[in-house]
């Protein structure tokens, strides 16, 4: 006979008055377990008194448990969230890794109010027992069906960080690390991405030794053991995901050297035959950009001669000489030679931080023909780079107020950097001692009063804490020059990872579908 309205309350009377006597009445709260299999509203009040006396009856946790789960996979989707807002009640001592585990595969739902409901459940039961938590959503990460194994990922990168330190102790960071380890010996280029996030966010790493064991784990995906093949488009665009989250934690204590070795030898040699998976990225800018970012943190380095010496080749490939001038003294072309500011200023950058490790380069490893040569072409360039400037300066007639006033800044600032380094190589014998910012790098505002008021105080010191001025162009002015724009960084979120087969294989992992409402269940 099927349960009613009526059983329910009455089963919920007699236990609610029993008080300290509850164990007593197990007929009536299987009374209640009972109500699972009745209508829609027998299942909804199941759903609240069920949680409610579950303590009280461990010897019925397992049949308890399954009861709530019938209805966390009910057809009704109201009575689903009421089902899901209860599971956090069920979070005690050993079940809470099975509840975690629950709710982990229950994030699989289409309905966004039932998902935002197993979001609010999963936070609260790791205020409860997180490491107890963790281990159950880990266990669907390494385990479970893609989109579950997807969106566990994506919750750990957006909701860890907001956890108490109460809740996030030591050893939880430590716990999220080591599984995180395990995660990524199998993963997709966004799922590489995103648990970065996580680690990176994590206050036990935020150490010279922690951000020295990120940088490890990066290593590791990155494959800097291997020969690079620049006609595969996965392989460099895994070179650069990794590259790219490697490098805000580079510092004067975090060598950035294996990459810039990695760069020196397989990807400079290489740069022309680079292949991108995304058409409209210039893959050989963005391979540049990120060598120039890298070489101030490049620490000790093996082969400096030669790696050194590629850099020069490839900054020589890139200005080109002048024109040849024809007997009546006029130029024997009818077009100037295509100046590329944004790669010669990577590669000037990278050379001239580079070089300062063997200062006698220029003089000593390079003969006098190709150093002669070499001059030539610089002093083309920097030519070139006047033009620009006043190319530039046309452009901005007509403006005013802060708009001028910024890109005024930006636009001198720009010609500072790029003639310091100049400059520096023109010396005899050549001098490395310039500070030079990139120039897709923010300015700081001691920068910027002193090209107004010049100074030799505070020069790219970057020490000071004012807001930072963007030193991109003016759209209007790109047709002159566009400067390294970042167009990688701001479009690496819209790759599809997955069907390009990812960082190990595509991680064929060949679980089982779970597919359906039932989810097949594994709990």
């Amino acid at each position: 006979m099927a349960v009613t309205i009526e059983d329910l309350y009455r089963s919920y009377g007699i236990l609610a008055d029993a008080k300290d006597n509850l164990s007593q009445h197990k007929d009536a709260y299987q009374v209640i377990l009972d109500g699972v299999k009745g209508g829609p509203k027998e299942k909804r009040l199941a759903a609240q008194f069920i949680p409610k006396f579950f303590s009280s009856f461990p010897e019925l946790a397992d049949a308890a448990i399954n009861a709530q789960l019938d209805l966390c996979e009910d057809e009704d989707v109201s009575i689903r969230r009421q089902a899901i807002k209860e599971l956090p009640r069920f979070a005690t001592g050993e079940n809470i890794f099975r509840v975690a585990d629950i709710l982990t595969q229950l994030l699989q739902t289409d309905d966004t109010a039932e998902f935002n409901q197993v979001n609010v459940a999963l936070v609260s039961i790791f205020k409860i027992d997180a490491k107890g938590t963790l281990g159950g959503m880990f266990s669907q990460i390494l385990q479970g069906e893609d989109v579950v194994r997807e969106r566990a990922i994506k919750f750990l990168s957006t909701k860890l960080k907001t956890l108490p330190e109460d809740v996030m102790s030591k050893e939880v960071e430590e716990y999220v690390f080591a599984e995180t380890k395990k995660v990524l010996e199998d993963v997709t280029g966004e799922e590489f991405v995103l648990l970065m996030r996580v680690v990176s966010g994590l206050q036990a790493l935020q150490t010279v030794n922690g951000r020295q064991q990120l940088v490890e784990l990066v290593v590791e995906q990155a494959f800097l053991e291997q020969a690079l093949n620049p006609a595969d488009p996965d392989t460099v665009d895994r070179l650069l995901q990794c590259t790219r989250q490697a490098l805000p934690l580079f510092s004067k204590n975090v060598h950035s050297t294996r990459f810039v070795t990695y760069f020196c030898e397989h990807v400079l040699p290489n740069l022309s035959a680079l292949t991108s998976p995304v058409a409209e990225i210039d893959i050989q800018l963005e391979v540049l950009k990120l060598l120039a970012e890298m070489s101030p943190f490049c620490g000790d380095m093996e082969k400096l001669e030669a790696n050194l010496n590629m850099l020069f080749t490839k900054l020589v490939e890139f200005m080109p000489l002048p024109p040849a001038e024809a007997e009546n003294g006029e130029n024997s072309t009818s077009e100037e030679p295509k100046l590329q500011f944004s790669y010669v200023e990577c590669l000037l950058f990278g050379f001239h931080q580079l070089g300062r490790k063997l200062p006698d380069f220029l003089l000593d490893k390079v003969d006098a023909e190709r150093l002669k040569d070499f001059k030539i072409r610089l002093q083309y360039f920097a030519r070139g780079l006047q033009v620009y400037i006043r190319q530039l300066r046309v452009a901005l007639q007509g403006k005013s107020g802060d708009a001028l006033k910024t890109e005024e800044v930006s636009m001198t600032t720009c010609e500072k950097k790029k003639k310091k380094c100049i400059v520096d190589l023109f010396h005899n014998p050549p001098s490395y001692k310039s500070t030079v910012t990139l120039s897709w790098k923010p300015v700081q505002k001691a920068e910027a009063v002193a090209v107004k008021r010049p100074s030799s105080e505070g020069m790219g010191s970057g020490e000071s804490t004012k807001k930072p001025i963007s030193l991109l162009p003016r759209r209007d002015a790109r047709q002159i020059y566009n400067p390294p724009s970042g167009k990688y960084s701001a479009s690496i979120g819209n790759f599809n990872y997955e069907q390009r087969g990812g960082f190990r294989g595509g991680r064929g992992r060949g679980f089982g579908a779970r597919g359906g409402r039932s989810r097949g269940r594994i709990y």
